[in-house]
């Protein structure tokens, strides 16, 4: 390697030593700035009932206490309540405190061996969930005879997030080991194998403090954090693997080292650019979705992913340039290695002869295994998490549990806000109508501000998201009433959130499609080409999305997959950030497959011989690579928290039916039917990549072997 190319890979490291340095003292100081919440669509009906309420003294209860009664025990709940509600009271950073759906602070008499005593806080989530804590050591020792239950959405969210943190902190380390042999096994070389190591270190290191720093102007919560850096070093992997292996590859054709680097970064390099623009397109194409939680994961992951693109195309040619042979050497396989990195696969170069010569029993075959899987789609039912979301026998869920069966919880209430000037008449006539409404089993005056409004509580058993819940919110929302009405609460809150993300799909999928339609439009040089990319992608998302409904929504997973609730639907916001990144990965894998088909085409102008070509040098690179994000994703199954499981399983399971079946089998299958059709462009008929029609390069064959 020439000295000025040494000094630029010094330079490049030393630049990187120093920003995971710069980031390892922003880390701390950046964790403290994402919040915790934004489950909820934000500007919907049901927030600006919250607020209306709030405004009228009915703020919504940030700490909910189930207090238990011991066993035999001769003192009447209400005293242990009126203390709880006293000691509460006198806390700072409590607004209010009341029990049973009353805003007073004198409870009314009970008799139940469970009451609920709620609480509302002041200040932003992360001090409201601190005073939480705080508050719950207070009631405890308060009333040491009862057992005190915790829930609400400041207790609730911090323990969810602190289980998150800890159980992907685990699954990486048992990830790790596994990843890594798998990396010795593909590259061949112990440093090599450190590469993807090194550049997912330092993607991921950065990207904490930059999202920290964003996280001051827009809401970016830490849940996506660490589920976007979770997705991080897999897509590390893959870059670095995709540039060496091309390294490898032109060094096995006779190359000097220097030249097997430049033409590495200028194929696979382009390759990656646009594989990181892929994914960064479809993440940013969900954040139409107005759920803070969306916007957040998309933003987290379209970080890490333009950061791991970057740190790739930098820090492996560095590593290359001054390791030098030594990237070669340390193989423990070498004497079972059939084959090495970079080198054209049998296996591979087999099955797409066998898949072009019958291509249509083979890609129907595949079309209907696809189909099969996908075919539970029909049944998906959207949801949004709660604290079911956490194992059956955590105290997260317990306690909710627990709150959900005592009466007046904020589970079971909807906040009806009458706004205006209503006569008490006819204000008794509207209580009266809403208690007939079916599943409501009691009505409430929660306050009445003469003038201003009145809050009324409508007590219901339907449990927030089902259809019997959804259907109460429209009902109540259709109800002749005396004035302006505006109904809130959490099956309120729930329904609008769905509906919101519902109209806002079909704009998140039509961004999505024009922007992979522009990137591989303009990466192939061809309009068919992206076209056929968008579908057969769809197909195989239909299958990773059929899957997560069998193993979640239906149960199937359950016991195989760890104890989790089934609770009959599937998180919306993570199931979209799931489906992005899987679609992401399938464009990922899609990128490079056509560039080297393309570069095969430019030489032969045979589109068959193109395709069994590329596949046989793609084949056991993409598999491998899908094979590392399978791993390093299905780790997170080991969690506790079910919504986790579900982005590892449907990660791993949608990375490897694409690289096997879809590339391996049904690209090849439709690329061959399609023949030159591949590289049509409306501009000229059936235009080669080089400039030349298909049957100008045939002739020019033809007159070449004549002249021979």
């Amino acid at each position: 390697m020439k000295s000025s190319s040494v000094k630029c890979a010094r330079l490049v490291m030393l630049c990187a030593v120093a920003a995971v340095a710069l980031a390892a003292l922003l880390i701390p100081a950046s964790m403290g700035a994402f919040a915790r919440d934004g489950t909820l669509a934000q500007n919907t009906e049901a927030t600006r009932a919250r607020q209306a309420a709030q405004r009228l003294g009915v703020p919504p209860a940030d700490l909910v206490l189930v207090i238990r009664a011991p066993e035999r025990s001769s003192s009447a709940p209400a005293q242990a309540v009126h203390k709880v509600v006293s000691v509460l009271a006198r806390q700072p950073g409590v607004r209010t405190a009341w029990s049973e759906g009353r805003q007073e602070p004198t409870p009314r008499p009970v008799s139940t061996a469970d009451v609920v005593v709620m609480a509302a806080l002041d200040g932003e989530f992360r001090d409201r969930e601190e005073t939480a804590e705080r508050l719950v050591k207070h009631v405890r020792a308060a009333v040491p005879a009862h057992t005190v239950h915790p829930s609400g959405p400041s207790w609730t969210l911090g323990r969810i997030d602190q289980r998150i943190e800890s159980d992907l902190l685990r699954a990486e380390l048992l990830a790790a080991p596994v990843v890594f042999l798998l990396l010795l096994l593909i590259y061949g070389s112990l440093l090599s194998a450190l590469m993807p190591v090194l550049v997912a270190a330092v993607a991921v290191s950065c990207t904490i403090p930059l999202l920290g720093g964003l996280a001051h102007f827009v809401h970016i919560s830490s849940f996506a954090v660490n589920a976007a850096l979770a997705i991080g070093f897999g897509l590390a992997v893959d870059y670095t693997l995709f540039l060496l292996a091309r390294y490898r590859e032109e060094l096995a054709e006779g190359l000097p080292p220097s030249r097997a680097l430049t033409t590495a970064v200028r194929t696979s390099g382009r390759s990656v650019g646009f594989s990181a623009a892929a994914v960064t397109a479809c993440l940013a194409a969900i954040t139409v979705v107005p759920v803070p939680l969306v916007r957040a994961l998309a933003l987290a992951g379209a970080t890490v992913t333009v950061l791991s693109a970057v740190a790739a195309l930098l820090l492996t040619p560095a590593c290359v340039i001054l390791l030098g042979p030594l990237c070669e050497r340390g193989d423990p396989f070498r004497r079972w290695r059939r084959t090495r990195l970079g080198q054209c696969s049998p296996f591979w170069q087999r099955t797409a002869r066998t898949v072009t010569r019958r291509w249509a029993l083979t890609g129907g075959v595949a079309l209907a295994v696809l189909a099969l899987l996908a075919w539970p789609v029909t049944q998906l039912r959207l949801g949004i998490m709660d604290y079911r979301i956490m194992s059956p026998s955590s105290q997260v869920a317990t306690a909710g549990e627990l709150a959900r069966s005592v009466p007046g919880t904020p589970e079971q209430l909807l906040t009806v806000v009458v706004t205006g000037q209503v006569s008490a008449h006819q204000l008794q006539d509207y209580e009266q109508r809403l208690a007939r409404v079916r599943h409501i089993d009691e009505v409430r005056v929660a306050t009445r501000a003469t003038g201003r409004g009145t809050v009324l509580l409508a007590m219901t058993r339907a449990r927030a998201g089902s259809s019997q819940a959804t259907s109460l919110v429209a009902t109540v929302r259709a109800l002749p009433a005396p004035g302006p009405v505006l109904v809130g609460g959490r099956a309120a809150d729930v329904a609008d959130t769905l509906t919101s993300a519902t109209r806002a799909l079909p704009w998140a999928l039509g961004w999505m499609g024009l922007g992979l339609t522009m990137l591989l439009g303009f990466f192939t040089r061809s309009l068919v080409t992206p076209l056929k990319a968008l579908v057969i992608a769809a197909a195989s998302l239909g299958a990773g999305a059929g899957a997560m409904v069998v193993l979640f929504q239906h149960g199937a997973g359950r016991g195989p997959l760890g104890e989790f609730t089934v609770t009959g639907s599937l998180d919306m916001s993570l199931l979209m950030f799931t489906l992005a990144i899987a679609l992401a990965l399938s464009v990922d894998y899609e990128v490079f497959l056509l560039g080297r088909i393309r570069e095969e085409y430019q030489r032969s102008a045979d589109n068959r011989a193109a395709v069994v070509e590329g596949i046989g040098r793609t084949g056991r690179l993409m598999t491998s690579a899908a094979l590392a994000v399978a791993i390093s994703t299905s780790a997170m199954i080991t969690s506790s928290v079910s919504v986790i499981k579900m982005i590892g399983t449907g990660i791993a399971v949608a990375a490897l039916i694409d690289a096997v079946l879809v590339r391996g089998v049904l690209v090849p299958a439709v690329m061959t039917a399609l023949g030159t059709a591949n590289w049509w462009l409306p501009t000229a008929k059936h235009r080669h990549p080089r400039g030349t029609t298909v049957a100008d390069a045939g002739r020019e064959k033809e007159n070449s072997l004549t002249q021979v």
